[in-house]
Formats: C-alpha cells, sequence, structure tokens
C-alpha cells in the first residue's frame, strides 16, 4: 500500500479515536463530506514526494486537515486545533509504514463562505514516514 493512502488512513482512525477531539465535532470525514452538520473536520488532500536515505525507503507528505464550526467566534476551534498535534505524535504503524515526524506548517483560521457563516480552520503538516520491514 502506498505511504499516501497508509499514513492517512492511520491519521484519520487516530483523529477518530481522540474522544476531546470528537466531543467538538459531529463527524470527521476523509475527504469533503456531501452533507455534514457542523461542526465536523475533514482530513483533506494528501501530496507526497520521495524522502529517504541509503538504506530507507521514505515518503514525505503534505496532509491537510479542516475543521468546519458554525460559531459566532473561532474561539471552538482553538481547543480543536490544539488536540491536532498530541494526536499525530501517537500514530501507529499502518500497512508498513510508520510516521517519523509530524510537523505543523502552516495554520489559518478564516471566516467562512458558506451561507450561515461560521469559522473554517486550516492546518498543513509536513509528514516523514518510512517503510518498516
Amino acid at each position: 500500500m502506498s505511504a499516501e493512502v497508509a499514513v492517512r488512513a492511520a491519521v484519520i482512525d487516530a483523529l477518530r479515536a481522540d474522544s476531546a477531539l470528537m466531543d467538538g465535532l459531529n463527524g470527521l470525514f476523509d475527504g469533503e463530506p456531501v452533507r455534514a452538520s457542523l461542526p465536523y473536520g475533514v482530513v483533506g488532500e494528501c501530496i507526497g514526494a520521495d524522502w529517504g536515505g541509503k538504506d530507507v525507503a521514505g515518503r514525505e507528505l503534505r496532509l491537510t486537515i479542516g475543521l468546519h464550526d458554525g460559531g459566532e467566534t473561532p474561539g471552538r476551534l482553538a481547543g480543536m486545533i490544539a488536540r491536532i498535534d498530541p494526536v499525530l505524535a501517537g500514530v501507529a504503524v499502518r500497512e508498513g509504514w510508520r510516521i517519523v515526524t509530524a510537523r505543523l506548517v502552516r495554520s489559518r483560521v478564516a471566516r467562512a463562505a458558506r451561507q450561515g457563516g461560521g469559522w473554517t480552520a486550516v492546518v498543513d503538516y509536513r509528514v516523514r514516514a518510512v517503510r518498516e520491514g
């Protein structure tokens, strides 16, 4: 299985297993949902590139996680964003791929463009994974 698919699935499982995060969301989706009620999270695109060394097969992935909330202020998003780092630090090996590092590249919080307002937070991570076994 490709690192992109394996790591993405492991991240989704780990985020869904975090009760503190999921207590604030109505759902966490693999890609943009057709219908979802606020607040919800989305694991978006995952872009991969070769990374590794002489004896190590690796992939560097750029992974986007979005959070959508209907509140008047972005306050609830702050707590949810704070949960992502510790969750990614504990992601288990999946389909032969182990996460070595997960670093926040950038984050942004903005007023949602959808009808009814609300807020959207998007966090982009650089995830480096190595092939196990």
